[in-house]
């Protein structure tokens, strides 16, 4: 059984998480927190990059570990807080992560409730899990190289424009319905796009494609099952190629994105491997755990077991 003696933990809390759900629920938990944690160490963001910054700067100032409130897009900032040249920036530090977003696919994947009193009340058992990370270099949204690690699943094509769409929109309706609608209007308007795709020395060459995840995870974009084989601490990238299927075949087959039957068409690529390369023609938008950082030629390989992760329930 693991304790968390006097460890001292930093939350990182994003109040404007999930169209502000994360500032309310966050009143509503803190002093469940501080019973369980011990004395509150809060710090807030109020822009893009600053999860990243507070995270990091905890860590080298003696925090044992990070509490993350938000969303996926929060947490990611976070786990680049945590790296530092492509090794932990403070090893043995945890993270935790309490999920109020969009989204919130990663703790799908940890098979960890999305209700963060139940989960503050039920951490019993309570483990840690070290997690791959995968690391992606890209073009940002001016064409300058950028490096972003992620924890969860970067996709591009159909993704990135349905993120960037739903990034842009109030997420009034909460995750789920945010991001159907989102793909829906997507879907109609995004033409397939023809990618050289490169995964290890096992595939090289071009497809045409709605879609293209490379999955540390299993979910994205609100519940879609994209890579059921995916495993968070295997040591591999697990690639889903989504094909050259027409709109009505797309529109027909769209239940095996959530269903975990995605695997089960020829026009459905499943690939595996620790490096990912991929470029096009064409404009293709990324999608990086919930945000939209850039654009392709991309190169992502794994960095392994690298982050403990605080776990709670069947998971720990």
């Amino acid at each position: 059984m693991f304790s968390l003696g006097s460890r001292k933990f930093q939350f990182v809390i994003n109040p404007m998480a999930g169209g502000g759900r994360a500032g309310r629920v966050w009143r509503l938990m803190r002093s469940e927190a501080a019973r369980f944690f011990g004395p509150l160490r809060e710090a807030y963001t109020a822009s893009p990059g600053d999860a990243t910054l507070l995270a990091r700067d905890a860590l080298l100032n003696g925090s044992d570990g990070i509490v993350c409130v938000g969303g996926d897009g929060t947490l990611n900032e976070v786990v680049n807080g945590f790296m530092d040249g492509g090794e932990p920036l403070r090893a043995g530090a945890l993270l935790a992560y309490f999920p109020c977003g969009t989204g919130c696919d990663f703790v799908r994947t940890l098979r960890q409730s999305k209700d963060i009193l139940q989960a503050l009340k039920g951490v019993s058992p309570l483990g840690t899990k070290t997690i791959d990370l995968g690391r992606m270099v890209c073009r940002d949204r001016r064409g300058k190289p950028m490096s972003r690690y992620f924890h969860n699943i970067t996709s591009f094509g159909l993704g990135g424009e349905v993120n960037n769409r739903v990034n842009r929109s109030r997420k009034r309706l909460g995750g789920f319905p945010s991001f159907l609608l989102a793909t829906g209007v997507s879907l109609l308007l995004y033409r397939r796009k023809r990618i050289r795709l490169r995964v290890d020395d096992s595939f090289d060459g071009e497809v045409t494609s709605w879609n293209v995840a490379v999955a540390n995870g299993q979910f994205h974009g609100g519940g879609m099952w994209v890579a059921p084989d995916a495993r968070i601490d295997d040591g591999l990238l697990h690639v889903t190629v989504v094909g050259d299927f027409k709109l009505p075949e797309i529109l027909f087959q769209m239940p095996r994105l959530y269903n975990g039957k995605i695997y089960g068409h020829r026009k459905i690529l499943n690939l595996k491997g620790r490096r990912i390369e991929a470029t096009s023609g064409e404009t293709v938008l990324i999608d990086m755990d919930g945000e939209q950082p850039g654009r392709l030629p991309l190169s992502i390989d794994i960095v392994p077991r690298c982050i403990s992760v605080l776990v709670s329930g069947e998971t720990a």
